[in-house]
């Protein structure tokens, strides 16, 4: 299993446009991918699921943590996290 941590930066968070955006870029995978707000508790979200996306409440300044799990799990956490490089910073790297 890969994962990364990163603090979103995007004004509106995941929500509506950049969420649709990040389930297809999940979506393109192989691997299960899983999105957790490390900020807000909460179940750990489906990330090829545009409604368990949502329901993390991502916002501005919260922390979350892509995993992903299977055949192509490296490329799928490296392609999300620069998907969310214009609106998200690393954390920890």
């Amino acid at each position: 299993m890969r994962s990364i941590e990163v603090e979103v930066r995007g004004e509106s968070g995941l929500h509506a446009r950049p969420a649709a955006a990040f389930v297809r870029a999940a979506s393109a995978y192989a691997s299960t991918v899983r999105l957790e707000n490390l900020s807000a508790a909460g179940p750990v979200a489906d990330a090829k699921s545009i409604t368990s996306v949502l329901s993390a409440g991502v916002e501005r300044g919260h922390v979350v943590r892509i995993e992903a799990e299977g055949a192509d799990e490296e490329r799928a956490v490296k392609a999300l996290r620069r998907l969310l490089a214009g609106s998200c910073k690393p954390v920890g790297i």
